[in-house]
């Protein structure tokens, strides 16, 4: 388990982009590690980050490369965020692969360390991963979300996101059913 990090710390994450993510070899040959940390612990928790069981090292390690080709080639945007050289967050989209959908992209996971939670981190990697997309001229930003994630689309509806539909009980956790939550935010009526 993590030691936790001081509520009261003023200190503001350290946000990379996965360019500077990959040129730094130690926070690069560290990050799939630190990844995994956090999103198994999160996933023991019950998070809903797309998983009932907690990941693998290495699914985590070829999902992180997946994400990091998508960016290079365009059709992704990766953020991470540090605290004092430790990662404590991540999140990314992916552009759909339609060529109907090319000019949308799907933000499909932004997951926090438990330790960090609380001091504006999954905002602060939301709100850049916003920027990014709007810089890369992706038009309308998806994303879906468990419906008792309570949390998660509070912080979404306030950047802007709206719900744009709900399948009741489609998520399956064991015997559990969760409504499957749409949400978006049209870049094309932004400034």
């Amino acid at each position: 388990m993590t030691p936790a990090i001081p509520h009261e710390a003023t200190v503001q994450p350290v946000l990379l982009d996965a360019g500077e993510l990959t040129s730094d070899p130690d926070l690069w040959a560290g990050c799939a590690d630190a990844a995994h940390r956090i999103l198994a612990d999160l996933v023991r928790g019950g998070a809903a980050l797309g998983w009932v069981e907690p990941p693998s090292r290495d699914e985590v390690a070829e999902l992180l490369d997946h994400v990091v080709s998508a960016v290079r080639a365009g059709d992704g945007a990766l953020r991470v965020a540090y605290l004092d050289r430790r990662l404590v967050g991540l999140g990314y989209w992916l552009r759909y692969a339609r060529p109907t959908h090319r000019p949308h992209a799907d933000l499909e996971k932004v997951a926090v360390d438990p330790a960090a939670q609380g001091l504006g981190v999954g905002r602060a990697l939301t709100a850049a991963l916003i920027t990014d997309a709007r810089t890369a001229g992706i038009e309308v930003l998806t994303l879906d979300a468990r419906g008792d994630n309570d949390h998660a689309l509070r912080l979404y509806r306030s950047l802007g996101f709206t719900e744009y539909g709900r399948l009741p009980d489609f998520v399956a956790v064991g015997e559990r059913r969760y409504d499957k939550v749409f949400c978006m935010l049209d870049l094309r009526r932004q400034d």
